[in-house]
């Protein structure tokens, strides 16, 4: 798996790794469902677009990570498919998900604190850490 779950003392914390950009964001939204314990109706599903941009890649994934927690908590959509562009700074993101059924972590909110995207050799990898 491309990412794995690490021990924090008070919220959770999930490192992400893959080979581009888009892949990283990608596995970000999949560390953070795992997480989560998200399970979904996989009998209806939805498509959904969105975009966003912002100043640099960090702020651009907590943008795209805080939308995915706001769509699950207002419409109770969860995404287990992601198809992500990226340009420069602004993201393209065609989400296909389904209802979600249960959960068994809630995640509130994905934080800036230590956030930051580096090059490990052929990986871009990052540390999210999320409130609960």
């Amino acid at each position: 798996m491309p990412f794995e779950e690490i021990r924090h003392t008070a919220d959770y914390s999930v490192r992400v790794w893959a080979r581009d950009m888009p892949s990283l964001f990608s596995e970000a939204a999949r560390g953070m469902n795992s997480l989560s314990g998200m399970q979904l109706d996989e009998a209806h599903h939805f498509t959904k677009e969105i975009q966003l941009s912002a100043f640099d890649y960090e702020s651009l994934m907590v943008a795209f990570l805080s939308e995915l927690i706001f769509i699950a908590e207002h419409e109770r959509i969860g995404f287990d498919s992601l198809i992500i562009n990226l340009e420069n700074t602004t993201l393209h993101a065609t989400l296909q998900g389904a209802r979600i059924i249960s959960k068994g972590k809630a995640i509130k909110a994905v934080t800036f604190h230590n956030l930051k995207i580096i090059r490990t050799g052929e990986f871009l990898e990052a540390v999210l850490v999320f409130d609960v």
